[in-house]
């Protein structure tokens, strides 16, 4: 089996944790606040880190986004992929990011969804001003490895179908967190969003 990228989310964990992650090992951090991520890379300086930006993007922030990551897990519509692609249009250099979607069926989850799912896919991969690396979703917060595998097993099968009609979407599949990462690494996850199991519970403010 492929090795799978441990994403160490840093939330609400003091920058002080995260040095010391980095230290023991740790190379990839992320964050699901802009502002978060801003200040804490700037209090962190130039590590040999890679940021990845997990939370929901506000289109107003895509920018900012997309400066504070080396990329991207949650491109949800069309709408914020065309942001971010003007932003790499602009830069002359493709934006890297996952293109978030809805397996769980979830009215609280975001990302792209229904019928049509994989020719959305296909339409933010052709914009020129992004690189899709992969796709993103999020299980529900339950239990029930039956409903988790059908959840990570469908974001892999519509992985295979995109790829099976297009070269410009990578294959990443970030997927899978403390509470069910065991079920992620098996249906397939290339990528698991950690934080509690490695700095424990965060600091309530």
């Amino acid at each position: 089996m492929d090795a799978v990228r441990l994403v160490g989310v840093t939330k609400g964990h003091p920058v002080g944790a995260i040095q010391a992650a980095l230290e023991a090992g740790l190379t990839d951090l992320g964050e699901n606040r802009v502002e978060e991520a801003e200040e804490k890379r700037a209090a962190l300086g130039s590590v040999d880190a890679i940021w990845h930006f997990i939370g929901h993007v506000q289109g107003r922030k895509a920018r900012r986004a997309v400066d504070v990551a080396d990329l991207v897990h949650s491109v949800d519509s069309m709408k914020l992929a065309e942001r971010m692609a003007r932003v790499g249009e602009d830069r002359a250099a493709p934006v890297p990011v996952l293109i978030q979607v809805n397996t769980s069926g979830e009215g609280s989850k975001g990302g792209l969804e229904g019928e049509d799912v994989v020719e959305g896919i296909h339409r933010i991969a052709e914009l020129p001003g992004l690189r899709v690396e992969g796709l993103m979703t999020m299980a529900p917060f339950v239990d029930d490895e039956i409903v988790l595998a059908r959840t990570f097993a469908g974001l892999r099968s519509v992985l295979e179908q995109v790829r099976a009609v297009t070269g410009r979407v990578g294959a990443e599949l970030s997927m899978g967190m403390t509470n069910d990462l065991e079920v992620a690494v098996r249906e397939g996850s290339t990528m698991v969003r950690i934080g509690t199991a490695l700095f424990g519970e965060r600091e309530t403010t």
